[in-house]
């Protein structure tokens, strides 16, 4: 996640002041310092960071925390609420129009931020939120846009509306409002053209469309891996055409997460969702209070569980959770839990939104999910269909000439084979430790787990 580092430096703060029993003045001062260091390393606009620290100390100096029986976690609660309101304190929803007329949300942003593609994901989220979504076609410049939208509305099963590169785009603005009004669509999503870097044109056409069709709600796509370039859009944006909130994508790459949070204190403008990998559900609502705990190292526990019961298949988790209780979990089972596992985003992921493992150093320590991890998991499932069904559904029957020929099969090492097995076993044991873990809802997944 972006805040892996700023996470480790600020969890190795805490680290110090709960080790304290009672803290000075000048302990909270010199917390508070190497905090002031972390943000600006991580790239958090600088006046930001000034207005932050000083409110941090103000209040972590006062009577009642100093005096108080645990000051280390009083200084930590105060950080985690000052980094909440920061980025906003409560989320932020889009507002639909209730007068009967399609609701028009705008896309706008530079090249390469991955507008085209969040446009799509939109459309695909409020899809299934129960709205009538329609795409609209209104970037006639950039070569293949106009088909990449396409591509990317038919995975979402949503409508695209274009009228080729030959009109302008008020013109094909205009007819998709009509043709949405025409076709009962309830909703339409407009994607304009970006351009390398902000220019007159580029803002005088977005201006143009909000006039001519009365855009509903304007978002701006930024890049959250340019850092405090994100931030410095979003403010120019919001100054010339008035945007309505931010979508923050690529927030799972390698970057500081300066630019979450420093653009609501920067412009006032809010962080709508943010966009955390390639697949409709990486698109996530923004949470600043989630977001917060997150970067504590306090986990996320709420958005794993609606991931969870959007993502599995709950009769399955059921299923197998019945075999774990009867002692009857087999490599059919242990083919479906990594299914399982793999559509909640990769383990990785999982063990960032739990509380004490979202430290960068422990994940990249752990090589959960880069790509020799997939190989290996393919490579696992390879072996698996190797072998027979029963073989599959009593892994005891797997003596040394069996093994053999289902490494012969899969292509790979007897050695491999071993490797499996024992980790077939290992997930075995884990798993009815934590019997929940399948499961979706507050009382399944992670339900049993102490925290």
């Amino acid at each position: 996640m972006a805040f892996d580092s700023l996470s480790e430096k600020l969890q190795n703060v805490f680290k110090k002041l709960r080790g304290k029993g009672r803290l000075t003045e000048a302990d909270v001062k010199e917390a508070v310092k190497e905090v002031k260091i972390a943000l600006l390393e991580a790239d958090v606009n600088f006046k930001v960071v000034k207005n932050f620290v000083n409110s941090v100390q103000e209040k972590a100096v006062g009577e009642d925390v100093m005096k108080s029986l645990t000051p280390g976690q009083m200084v930590i609660k105060i950080v985690n609420d000052e980094l909440t309101a920061l980025m906003g304190s409560e989320k932020t929803d889009l507002t639909f129009r209730t007068d009967g007329e399609p609701t028009c949300i705008m896309m706008a942003g530079l090249q390469g931020a991955g507008k085209t593609t969040t446009a799509a994901k939109l459309a695909g989220k409020f899809k299934e939120a129960g709205k009538r979504p329609i795409l609209v076609a209104c970037d006639v410049y950039r070569p293949a846009a106009i088909d990449q939208l396409k591509v990317n509305g038919e995975k979402m099963g949503v409508e695209v509306f274009s009228m080729g590169t030959d009109h302008s785009p008020v013109e094909i603005a205009k007819a998709g409002i009509d043709y949405a009004r025409a076709n009962n669509y309830n909703l339409v999503i407009i994607d304009t053209a970006g351009r390398l870097h902000i220019d007159e044109d580029m803002m005088d056409e977005i201006a143009d469309i909000k006039e001519a069709i009365g855009v509903d709600e304007t978002v701006l796509v930024v890049d959250a891996m340019t850092g405090q370039d994100a931030v410095n859009v979003a403010k120019t944006f919001d100054e010339k055409v008035s945007v309505s909130g931010v979508i923050l994508t690529k927030m799972d790459g390698d970057t500081r997460g300066g630019a979450a949070l420093s653009i609501k204190a920067v412009t006032g403008k809010p962080i709508l969702y943010v966009g955390m990998g390639e697949k409709l559900s990486d698109l996530e609502q923004f949470y600043p209070d989630r977001m917060a705990s997150r970067i504590l190292g306090m986990g996320d526990v709420m958005s794993l569980i609606e991931k969870a019961q959007q993502e599995i298949d709950e009769e399955e988790a059921e299923k197998m959770t019945r075999k774990l209780q009867k002692q009857g979990f087999d490599f059919n089972d242990y083919l479906t839990s990594m299914k399982q596992l793999r559509k909640l985003g990769g383990i990785g992921k999982i063990m960032g939104m739990l509380p004490g493992m979202g430290i960068a150093s422990k994940l990249k320590d752990a090589n959960l999910d880069d790509e020799d991890t997939q190989a290996t998991l393919d490579r696992n499932e390879a072996i698996i269909f190797s072998m027979t069904p029963k073989e599959r559904a009593n892994p005891d029957l797997l003596n040394p000439s069996r093994k053999k020929r289902i490494a012969d099969g899969a292509g790979v090492d007897v050695g491999e084979v071993n490797r499996l097995v024992k980790q077939f076993d290992q997930a075995k044991k884990a798993m009815k430790q934590m019997p929940g873990l399948m499961k979706g809802g507050r009382k399944g997944l992670f339900g049993k787990m102490p925290f």
